[in-house]
């Protein structure tokens, strides 16, 4: 008598994994979300332009209300990141992991939403290591007098190189 084969185990899903580890339910809309913006991690996508970049790439569609609901309980959870633009709109990105206070360089052309630590050589990166360092010791002072649920955000707005070279100043002439 031979002993049946064990089952293979299958590897957890990521996705699920995440939503489990955040106390989130993993619904399909939860996970089309936090899936599709973990594929595009390097850009901030305002509510419209998530709502149309998922309609356009899934089968599932997800109405306003409930990809608000979604994107304000990834974001409660920390999986999001959300930003306010120069324009007072709010973007909203997978959270990378290694973010606490890093400054980040945000197009406000293409939106691209690009980390400056490690972007740059030398002064930039001894920068932003001092400026990890302040971050890290302004919140842990909050902290110490009773503020919950912080985070900090080092923001350089512009245009990135890219579109510079692609679209003319204000005064008509090439970047």
């Amino acid at each position: 008598m031979t002993s049946p084969l064990p089952t293979p185990v299958r590897p957890a899903d990521p996705i699920d994994a995440l939503l489990s580890a955040h106390g989130l339910r993993r619904t399909s809309g939860a996970r089309l979300v936090l899936g599709w913006l973990l594929a595009h991690p390097d850009t901030s996508y305002t509510h419209a332009q998530l709502q149309a970049a998922l309609i356009s790439d899934s089968t599932e569609a997800l109405d306003r209300v409930t990809l608000y609901r979604l994107i304000d309980r990834l974001t409660q959870v920390g999986l999001l990141l959300c930003r306010v633009d120069a324009s007072r709109v709010r973007r909203y990105q997978a959270m990378p992991a290694s973010v606490h206070a890093i400054p980040h360089f945000e197009c406000q052309s293409c939106h691209r939403d690009s980390p400056l630590e490690g972007a740059f050589s030398g002064a930039l990166k001894t920068s932003a290591s001092d400026l990890e360092h302040a971050a890290q010791s302004a919140l842990e002072a909050l902290k110490a007098l009773g503020y919950r649920g912080m985070s900090m955000d080092f923001a350089v707005r512009g245009v990135c190189a890219d579109c510079a070279a692609v679209a003319p100043d204000a005064r008509g002439m090439s970047a």
